[in-house]
C-alpha cells in the first residue's frame, strides 16, 4: 500500500484482514504497520494507539452487523423478521469469527453511534410486539444474549454433542420467539 493511499480508514481495513487470518492475538501496530510496508511510527499519524485502533475497528464491526441484520429483516415482521435477525447475526459471526471476536463488547464512546444503529436496527424488528418502553429494551439484551451466546460457543467449537447444531440453533429461535409472545405487552 502506498504511504499516500494511508489512512484511518485503510489502517483498519488492514487491521481486519490480519484479524480474519490470523486471529485477535496477532493484532498490534507492529503487524499492521509490517503489512502496510511503513514503520510503526507511521501509523500514528491515522491512528493514536491500539486502543484506538480497536475502537475503529469494532465500529466497523458492528457497522457490518447492522448492514447484514437490517438487509435481512427488511421487510420482514415479527417472528419471521426475529428469524431473519437470529440468523443472520449467527451467520456473521461464523462466517468471521476471529473479527467478531474482536467486537469490544464494553461501552466505548466512538463504538457508541455504530452500537446505536444495531439497536435501532433490533428495536425495529420487535416493532410488531407492541411491547412497552422498558419491556422492549429487556427484550433486544434477551435476544443479544441468545445470538451471541451460541454464536460465539459455536464459532469456538464449544458444542461437543452430535446433535445437529442448526436443530439446536432453530430451537433457540422458536424459544426466543415464544417468550417474545410473553412478554409485557403496552397498556
Amino acid at each position: 500500500m502506498a504511504r499516500a493511499a494511508l489512512s484511518a480508514a485503510a489502517v483498519v481495513d488492514v487491521a481486519l484482514r490480519l484479524v480474519d487470518e490470523e486471529g485477535v492475538a496477532a493484532l498490534t501496530l507492529a503487524a499492521v504497520a509490517s503489512r502496510v510496508g511503513v514503520a510503526t511510527p507511521s501509523l500514528y499519524k491515522h491512528v493514536r494507539n491500539l486502543a484506538e485502533l480497536r475502537a475503529l475497528m469494532s465500529a466497523r464491526i458492528m457497522d457490518e452487523l447492522s448492514e447484514r441484520i437490517g438487509s435481512a429483516v427488511l421487510g420482514r415482521s415479527a417472528d419471521e423478521a426475529v428469524r431473519a435477525l437470529m440468523t443472520a447475526w449467527r451467520d456473521y459471526v461464523l462466517a468471521h469469527p476471529h473479527r467478531y471476536a474482536a467486537l469490544g463488547q464494553a461501552p466505548e464512546p466512538r463504538v457508541a453511534e455504530a452500537g446505536e444503529r444495531l439497536v435501532g436496527v433490533m428495536l425495529a424488528t420487535l416493532r410488531a410486539y407492541d411491547l412497552d418502553d422498558t419491556a422492549v429494551v429487556h427484550a433486544v439484551r434477551c435476544l443479544r444474549a441468545a445470538v451471541h451466546g451460541f454464536a460465539v460457543l459455536e464459532a469456538e467449537r464449544a458444542f461437543q454433542r452430535p446433535e445437529k447444531l442448526d436443530e439446536t440453533y432453530d430451537m433457540l429461535i422458536r424459544m426466543v420467539v415464544a417468550g417474545l409472545g410473553t412478554a409485557d405487552r403496552r397498556p
